[in-house]
Parts: structure tokens; sequence; C-alpha cells
């Protein structure tokens, strides 16, 4: 399929999507589009970050794959927002990309990410863990279909400096900041709806979706801004005027707090393990998120939980050669190459059970984390946005915020109804 001719293929509905991958037999086992010449160019998108890894794992597979001349283009692109870029671009998609699971649905919907099929599937299946699958997974009637290869996991979990902490004072967030002060943070990033979920998932709010058989958004609904939202809210803006949270944090602004001093414990993910361990070096250390105090109670944070994907583009002119890359991207050695070269805990379920995953500090925490987790696979779509805005309110007004005005409006950006 010629890329500057498939516009009109975001009409498809899911229907479309699945009578296409019926063709089981074409792009061996991958979808089709298979590339008949000896010379490939494969485009790929991943973070910044990965572009060394990615790299490193073309050149392996060309050495793998010597019957065609395979050529690369690697294009920089945060996984957190790629199936929105693609889809406003598809002229310009790539042949392959890493995504976050809950971009699935948008992705599938916008007839994007070309199904799993054959024997690749299978091997797929049995070589990953059962939740990663079904964080790629959907069901239609009945059917499943598999979308894209899992990779590692996507959460949330606390770094610290265990300099500082005692095991025992990591496992609340009062025993965390009591050692903290003005000088040495909490570091927390109040205006990333991926973190600011974990206290109201903790109280047990959320929201509901329900969607069409395209799994377009037709209805989503939230309880947070009752009478247990806005305690939930409130005990949020008391930590970020309370002087110990370092609440405008990125994952950039952690790790150099850890190399400066200036934070002693914060919350990221394994993305950003080396990151922090570089800066604390022998003071490194881990541990599952905290609880935290709501109305005389303890609760836990409540983290997203969910899996990093690797898609093949519906749009690709080269499909079956995309797959082929796909599942060498995420093997088993290539997923342990990742571990060692960011930590990534590997979904596959041989790489998963080697000593050196087992034994690791984060790989500890993510297992602990996990007990207290919420699916990142059906994230409403205005979910993201509502809650950032939200968060940047509470930290440029801090004591002018209004709860109840500004909890009212992040229901109102939430909600959608197109009955």
């Amino acid at each position: 399929m010629n890329k500057k001719n498939i516009g009109k293929f975001l009409a498809l509905g899911l229907c479309g999507v699945m009578a296409l991958a019926t063709c089981a037999a074409c792009g061996e086992g991958g979808g089709g589009g298979g590339s008949t010449g000896e010379k490939v160019t494969l485009v790929v998108w991943l973070p910044q970050e990965d572009q060394t890894f990615g790299k490193e794992v073309a050149e392996a597979f060309k050495a793998a794959h010597p019957e065609k001349e395979y050529k690369f283009q690697f294009g920089i692109q945060a996984e957190s927002d790629a199936g929105t870029v693609l889809l406003n671009d598809v002229n310009n998609a790539p042949d392959c990309f890493a995504f976050p699971d809950d971009q699935l649905y948008k992705l599938i919907n916008g007839g994007a990410l070309n199904p799993i099929l054959g024997e690749r599937l299978t091997t797929l299946k049995s070589e990953n863990t059962e939740d990663s699958v079904a964080a790629a997974t959907v069901t239609v009637d009945g059917q499943e279909q598999t979308y894209a290869y899992p990779f590692t996991d996507n959460l949330t979990f606390l770094f610290y400096n265990k300099s500082k902490f005692s095991e025992n004072d990591v496992k609340t967030l009062d025993g965390i900041l009591a050692k903290c002060s003005a000088n040495e943070q909490f570091a927390y990033p109040f205006a990333d709806g991926f973190y600011s979920s974990s206290f109201f998932f903790g109280a047990g709010l959320g929201y509901t979706v329900e969607r069409d058989e395209a799994f377009a958004e037709t209805k989503v609904t939230t309880d947070v801004g009752g009478d247990t939202g806005k305690a939930v809210a409130e005990m949020m803006l008391s930590l970020v005027n309370g002087g110990k949270v370092k609440a405008d944090s990125s994952d950039s602004k952690i790790a150099a707090g850890f190399q400066d001093g200036s934070v002693i414990a914060g919350v990221s993910g394994i993305w950003n393990k080396k990151a922090i361990e570089n800066a604390l070096g022998d003071d490194f250390a881990a541990a599952p998120l905290p609880t935290y105090a709501l109305n005389g109670e303890q609760k836990p944070l409540t983290t997203f939980a969910g899996y990093k994907l690797f898609g093949v583009c519906h749009y690709s002119d080269v499909k079956a050669d995309a797959h082929l890359f796909a599942q060498f991207f995420t093997n088993y050695e290539n997923q342990i190459k990742h571990f060692e070269a960011r930590g990534y805990n590997p979904t596959n379920i041989q790489a998963a059970s080697s000593e050196a995953v087992k034994n690791d500090v984060c790989v500890k925490a993510i297992q602990g984390t996990l007990a207290h987790s919420h699916s990142q696979q059906n994230v409403p779509s205005t979910w993201w946005t509502s809650l950032e805005a939200f968060g940047n309110a509470m930290i440029s007004q801090k004591n002018s915020f209004n709860v109840t005005e500004q909890l009212n409006a992040l229901v109102q950006s939430i909600q959608i109804n197109k009955d």
C-alpha cells in the first residue's frame, strides 16, 4: 500500500481491520505487505533514550538476516504521544514504533496497527507473560486479536537514597517526609496524570469508559468529584504547599535532584533507573510505592500498571519485514540486553526468570508495586490533559487554589457523553 493513499483507511472501523487480519497466510503470519526486493528500508520510532540500543539491535538484525540488504532510519519519538503523532500524519508513519498500552484502542480505532498472526503469534504467546500479551490484545465478539509485541513493564515505584532512609521509613509517605526538608525533598510529578492518578486510585476512585464496536469513546464518567475526591485533592494540595515535596518534578528533574542532593527520594519508572543509579552510586535503592494518610487511614499509592509495546504500522509498505524486526527487537536476547542497558524488566518469561533480573532491586520494587495497581489499557483520552491542568494549577496557585472549583472543572474536562 502506498503511504500517500492510506488516508482513506482512517475511516475503517474495527470490523474492517479484523477482516484484514484474517489473511493469516499473508506476510509470514504478520499481516501482509512483504518486500519482494533485496533492499529494504525500515523506519523505526524510538524515544531518545533508546536510540543507541535500537541501532545496536538493528545491526544485529542485519547480521542475522543477510538474505536482504536492510537499511534503517531511526526517528526520535517519545512513546507517550507516539500514537497521536502517528495518527496526525499517517503519510509519514514509521514501519515500527514503541508505545505504551494505553494508546492501543486509539491506534486500533485509527486502523494504524497491523495484527500479529499465525506462528509469530503462537511464539509471542508462548514466550511472554500472560498479562503482557493481554495488554496488547483486544476481544471483539469472542475473537481475540493481538496487535503488538510487549517488551517491558510501564509503571512507577520509589527510588531513594538509602543513606537517608531505613527500609521501614519508605513504607509510608509520612515516614519519607519526616526525613525530608526544603533542601532535601521528595520528588513527585503532580502535573503528570500518570503519577497524580495514584492518589485518586488509592482512595478507590477512577473512571469508566464506554466504547463502540470500533473502540471509539462514547461515554466517559468519573467519580473523583465527590467528598472522597475532595479529601484527596486537599491532601495533595497540603503536600504541594508543605515545602518538602518537589511537585513540579519530571524524569530529568528527579535525576538531576538526586545528582545534586536536593532530592533524596522520588517516584519515577524503570526508564529512569540508570540516571538515578549513576547519581546515587552505592546509596541507590528502590522500593514499592508507599502508602499515604487519608482521613486517618493509610491508603496505597496505586500506580497505573501497563506495558510498553512495539508495534508494526498497518500503513507500512513492508509489513512482513517490519514484523520480522519487531519480533527480533523484543526477543529473549534483546530483552536481556534492554535490561542490561536500561534496567527494563523483561516480559519474556525466560529472560524474567534469569537470576540477574530476579535479584534486581528495581524488579523487586516493581513486583511489590503491582500488588496495588490500576490497568493502563483502557484510559480515557481526556484523562491525561485534564490531570495535567489540575496539577499545574495546584502548583502555580498554591494557597489560592480553590479545591471545589478546580475539582468541578476536572470532572467536566474528563467526562464525555456522545449519546
